[in-house]
């Protein structure tokens, strides 16, 4: 099993000195993933609904801050020499296709081919107009045209693309990334568009454990949902094999259990729960666990890390 952080561009992780505590601490203790989430500006009135809460409000909406997620992980890049860096989860529509190919090119040539391109088509609307993206409801659509775009960039020493929301010729992006045929992308999401868009066009899946529409939070659903994924990949032509799948369980943590509706929650309690947990989601297809280990301040977090890299064993 291998492990990552999912970090914000808020709170205790928003500031320089910080980022570079968490990420060195990472780097030492030997995470295998560093992710940063991504908006970049928040919407004063959100009437859009979020799809990992009960009732759709966003826990977000009141932190309004927003650094940038690529130009943070360039930024992390500098300070770390192993662990890898995630995009956890880049919204596709938020960055023209040809700008964010380049953005995400020189991430990975800083990083000295450390980067892993996590990607999402984007929940808050509001968001998605402000930056003159694509049409809300064709999100998805425009999405898969823009990863097709990255990769023909990315490949192609001479470029051209011609689809619905993408067009160019005779481009020359350059340098490529140090990763070829281009850094791994991972796609987000947990329903039937994500799981078909991952069969089709990733490396890899990286879903969230809690979305109430479609929970991956036990085994037994978990389990069910990588095989579909990796008969729908089969289906397509593809070596389910190859597709690397990761989570995010953003309520994970060591010591007492956090219950609901009378059971424990995965990935929380003591040590040995823990352990019981990442053996049987391994055997469920699980190549990546990544939680967040939030709190309110960057020391706290690093002792979150370091205790859960102990019970681990990277530490």
């Amino acid at each position: 099993m291998k492990y990552g952080i999912h970090t914000f561009t808020r709170g205790p992780t928003r500031d320089p000195d910080p980022i570079t505590t968490l990420a060195s601490a990472c780097d030492r203790l030997g995470f295998d993933y560093y992710g940063v989430s991504d908006h970049v500006i928040v919407s004063a009135q959100i009437d859009s609904t979020y799809p990992y809460t009960e009732d759709g409000s966003w826990p977000g909406a009141s932190d309004t801050d927003c650094i940038d997620c690529l130009t943070t992980l360039s930024f992390v890049a500098a300070t770390t020499k192993r662990v890898r860096l995630l995009t956890s989860v880049m919204v596709i529509p938020h960055r023209p296709a040809v700008l964010a190919s380049q953005i995400l090119a020189t991430v990975d040539v800083l990083s000295k081919g450390r980067l892993t391109v996590g990607i999402g088509v984007g929940w808050m609307e509001e968001e998605l107009v402000a930056l003159g993206a694509p049409e809300y409801r064709r999100r998805g659509a425009a999405s898969e045209e823009y990863i097709n775009a990255y990769r023909t960039l990315w490949r192609d020493e001479i470029a051209e693309f011609d689809g619905e929301f993408v067009s160019f010729k005779n481009v020359i992006a350059a340098p490529k990334p140090v990763q070829q045929p281009g850094p791994p992308i991972w796609i987000g999401g947990e329903g039937p568009a994500a799981r078909r868009r991952v069969a089709r066009l990733g490396d890899g899946w990286y879903p969230v454990s809690g979305n109430p529409r479609y929970p991956l939070d036990t085994v037994e659903r978990f389990t069910v949902a990588v095989k579909e994924v990796r008969a729908l990949s089969e289906a397509n032509g593809r070596d389910p094999d190859d597709i690397e799948v990761a989570l995010f369980v953003p309520w994970a943590k060591l010591g007492e259990p956090i219950m609901k509706d009378g059971r424990r929650m995965i990935f929380t309690g003591p040590r040995d729960a823990l352990l019981e947990d990442v053996a049987s989601f391994e055997n469920g297809g699980l190549d990546v666990l990544i939680p967040s280990l939030i709190a309110p301040s960057v020391e706290e977090i690093v002792d979150n890390c370091e205790a859960f890299a102990e019970a681990t064993g990277m530490a």
